[in-house]
């Protein structure tokens, strides 16, 4: 079939995927390729000291976005999108969404990005004697409890903003094993929540009288492949504002955005990884096991289908150098030069492989937010050299691509040095890598490993979900999720692949003794600023 005729016959099947600032769907064929997209755009909101966005917002988001996909089909395809084949939603991790009884939302959406749970969190880990981070979905409820937040008493459901769309789309209170893992930990062999730390949470709040406990409240776990419900008539009215969708389509469980990287860049296998690099950075290492200890640097999740992943999530990666970059830009058009933001990037990554190997000493810090991994609660952007270092352009450049990914490289460390975790394929996807060769090798030499990058990599996580929703409806009978993306969609396709030299890998190793060493000056910038 042509587009227009899978389009038509319903075979077409619909990813969507709430980012941080871009809503976006992706509508691919039966041989799994994107051949329509909608995207909108956001930003999250400060509201009373947290990080939110409001529930208009979420819906007028997802609408706009659908509405927009609808008028591409329109335009590219003369044609309505009444039946799909399958949809999937996923949306960025963790954070916290709590209902009464009336199905009402009882405080703002409280995203990942809120750093208020430090008191929950530390006592959590010492708990479960498991690394919970500051933006899991049990560190926000059990903070809102030490707290004594009113509203807690009330609770009838929680869950993730993906978790929260399909609910309201399906009528499902579901959850996928990689967006669950990010609430409270699951056990791989049960593929449910982990039923010793639901215990001992239920113990822990049990003095409160409440009158739920975490499985009252936490939505149902299914790995990939399970039906995770059908569109409602409120669904698909909530979803089509212009009527033209139809209810009865089958969605697969929604998933984080950490599982859709993963389902978009091949990497669900054990001894698979990919690392993500953009805004934010975060890498996610397939483990065979699990860790010996909890680190906190080191988040425990898991596949889509379920096998524990090593998460390093760092809350900053390009943001700084895109600052860096506009600086120049300025400069360029002071000279009446006209600026193409492609050429100058392009021409300014691909300066920084002329530099020293260990940046000639330079030094970058890309806070503009905190870095927990690094211990910083806030964020001062940096940039340090001595007298006698070797300030040249290029190694100002290699100086910010090292610094983007430097806190990536402490956290997989611990991972590939100390673990000693096996990784046979990594894959790079995001802006970072957008400059072909040049980000790529820097993580080569930061991680001590090959990595891959894709041409696809670029679809990113709405095409992650739609792979997702895909493998829900167009398995082979007890076909794996991993052999699902081998065979149907990647057909053998590793990308370009760069190994790193033994030049760039002792001199990221150097560049990174500095970084380490100088942390106390990025500590006493962020004290005290004002």
């Amino acid at each position: 079939m042509n587009a227009k005729q899978t389009i038509e016959a319903g075979k077409a099947i619909l990813g969507i995927e709430f980012g941080s600032t871009r809503i976006k769907a992706v509508l691919i064929d039966e041989e799994n390729n994107p051949i329509a997209q909608g995207s909108h755009t956001w930003e999250n909101q400060l509201v009373d000291g947290l990080w939110t966005y409001s529930t208009e917002a979420i819906w007028y988001g997802l609408q706009d976005c659908y509405a927009d996909l609808r008028r591409n089909v329109l335009k590219d395809y003369d044609t309505e999108i009444e039946i799909l084949g399958a949809i999937g939603i996923s949306a960025m991790m963790h954070g916290y969404m709590a209902f009464n009884d009336k199905d009402e939302i009882l405080v703002p959406f409280r995203t990942w990005r809120n750093t208020n749970t430090g008191k929950a969190a530390k006592a959590l880990s010492e708990l479960f004697v498991y690394n919970i981070p500051l933006r899991w979905s049990i560190s926000h409820l059990y903070e809102a409890i030490l707290d004594n937040e009113e509203h807690v008493k009330d609770i009838k459901f929680q869950t993730t903003l993906a978790g929260y769309i399909h609910w309201q789309l399906t009528g499902q209170r579901v959850l996928g094993i990689g967006d669950a893992s990010g609430m409270i930990p699951v056990d791989p062999d049960t593929k449910t929540y982990n039923a010793t730390m639901v215990e001992k949470f239920n113990k822990l709040i049990e003095p409160k009288g409440y009158d739920w406990t975490i499985l009252d409240i936490f939505p149902k776990v299914l790995v990939a492949g399970e039906n995770a419900g059908f569109l409602t008539q409120e669904g698909a009215k909530k979803l089509d504002i212009s009527g033209h969708l139809k209810a009865g389509i089958p969605l697969c469980p929604p998933e984080g955005d950490a599982g859709t990287g993963m389902a978009a860049t091949n990497a669900v296998k054990q001894r698979t990884g990919n690392v993500s690099a953009g805004t934010s950075s975060f890498s996610m290492i397939v483990l065979e096991k699990d860790l010996s200890k909890p680190y906190e640097p080191i988040d425990i999740v898991t596949t889509p289908d379920g096998s524990l992943v090593a998460m390093v999530h760092c809350n900053n990666c390009t943001s700084d150098i895109n600052a860096w970059v506009g600086l120049f830009k300025e400069y360029q058009e002071m000279l009446g030069v006209p600026v193409d933001m492609n050429e100058l990037y392009g021409k300014l990554f691909n300066k920084a492989l002329e530099g020293n190997a260990d940046c000639g000493g330079l030094i970058a810090y890309n806070y503009v937010s905190g870095e927990p991994v690094t211990g910083l609660a806030d964020g001062r952007p940096l940039f340090v050299r001595s007298a006698n270092d070797k300030f040249t352009l290029a190694n100002f450049m290699r100086a910010h691509l090292f610094g983007a990914i430097g806190v990536l490289k402490i956290g997989n460390d611990i991972l590939l040095k100390e673990e000693n975790v096996k990784v046979d394929r990594i894959t790079g996807h995001g802006g970072y890598f957008k400059t072909k060769g040049v980000g790529q090798r820097m993580l080569a030499a930061a991680l001590n490993s090959p990595i891959s990058v894709m041409e696809t990599a670029g679809e990113g996580g709405a095409w992650g979900i739609a792979l997702l929703a895909s493998y829900l409806v167009n398995k082979e009978n007890e076909q794996t999720l991993a052999d699902f993306l081998d065979k149907k969609v990647f057909a053998g396709e590793a990308g370009v692949e760069i190994a790193p030299t033994a030049e760039d890998v002792a001199g990221f190793n150097a560049y990174i003794e500095n970084y380490k060493a100088c942390l106390a000056i990025e500590k006493a910038a962020v004290e005290n600023k004002k």
